[in-house]
């Protein structure tokens, strides 16, 4: 893997409808953000930097990414601030500090899939989403890092 790398990030959100079946596709919302960024691999952990750019918000926000194993991290600082940890059979909780204001989140991950070669990591994380201790959505996020100049 190179130290330059493109960045490809796909969330996606399924909300139970109010009678506990599966959503539709109106209620399905998908994220795509792809940019590039910077990889480092030391004490046998992958790390990835880049910064991202939001509506609303003029200021970018720095990313990190750590990986280890079936951990998952992630850091944003910045005008917003929030430390979020991914581990497989682990729910965790974090504060998630935004312009708008402070929510409390949990992250109940149900599984954390990696699959590496020598230009690229696929990292797919399933996980329930909880804000002020109210189940939100359960999430899929699907993560590829690519060297550079495979991109």
């Amino acid at each position: 893997m190179t130290k330059e790398v493109l960045v490809s990030i796909r969330g996606l959100q399924f909300v139970d409808n109010e009678v506990g079946q599966n959503a539709s596709d109106e209620e399905l919302d998908q994220i795509e953000t792809i940019c590039p960024g910077q990889y480092y691999y030391r004490n046998e952990a992958h790390y990835i930097c880049y910064e991202e750019i939001m509506e609303d918000i003029s200021e970018p926000i720095s990313n990190m990414f750590k990986l280890k194993g079936k951990e998952f991290s992630l850091w944003k600082k910045g005008p917003v601030n929030v430390q979020m940890v991914f581990s497989e059979g682990k729910k965790t909780m974090t504060d998630y500090f935004t312009p708008f204001g402070n929510i409390l989140i949990a992250m109940d991950t149900k599984e954390v899939c990696v699959t590496e070669s020598a230009d690229c990591i696929k990292i797919h994380i399933a996980y329930g989403l909880e804000a002020n201790y109210q189940f939100i959505a359960n999430c899929n996020i699907a993560i590829e890092i690519k060297s550079h100049n495979c991109a």
